[in-house]
């Protein structure tokens, strides 16, 4: 895998491109001890700041842990695709209306009472330290590319991988 870290906008670019295209992140949190706190949660959203947003409960293990220490590690993973990122950053939780009604859908009815649940909440990830890996070419280019390497020894461009500094 050939390095290429990203910077800014690309950086912004590359995470929400990612985050989209994975979807189902792993949200980490309390952090700060053994064993940490792990749940699969669904991108809403990734902005134009390259905050990443998510819905919750608020009466939830990660919120309170959240509330304690907002320090969160997030792990995108797909790999019928090769495509992998992790972010490190500080989440808020937000009950503002505006935001619930952005990123409210209808398929959140399976989780909430609608709209107007006391208890939904919307969680901003500020990413401070991402990283990824993405083969560009998808995992049977990546698999054959690999075998040719294997057979004529020649190293074999299997994608890229590097920083993303916002």
């Amino acid at each position: 895998m050939s390095k290429n870290n990203l910077f800014n906008e690309e950086a912004r670019a590359k995470i929400k491109e990612l985050a989209q295209n994975i979807d189902f992140a792993m949200m980490e949190t309390h952090l700060r001890s053994t064993p940490t706190h792990i749940i699969p949660m669904s991108t809403k959203d990734v902005d134009d700041e390259g905050c990443i947003w998510f819905l919750s409960n608020k009466n939830s293990e990660h919120n309170g842990y959240i509330d304690a220490d907002n320090s969160i590690q997030l792990i995108y993973s797909k790999p019928s695709d090769m495509e992998f990122m992790t972010v490190f950053g500080h989440a808020f939780i937000s009950t503002e209306k505006s935001i619930l009604e952005k990123y409210y859908g209808s398929s959140d009815d399976a989780w909430f009472d609608g709209i107007d649940d006391p208890n939904l909440t919307a969680i901003k990830v500020i990413p401070k330290d991402a990283h990824y890996w993405d083969t560009k070419n998808g995992k049977l280019v990546s698999l054959l590319k690999m075998g040719m390497g294997a057979i004529t020894g020649e190293k074999q461009d299997l994608g890229e991988e590097g920083d993303l500094k916002i």
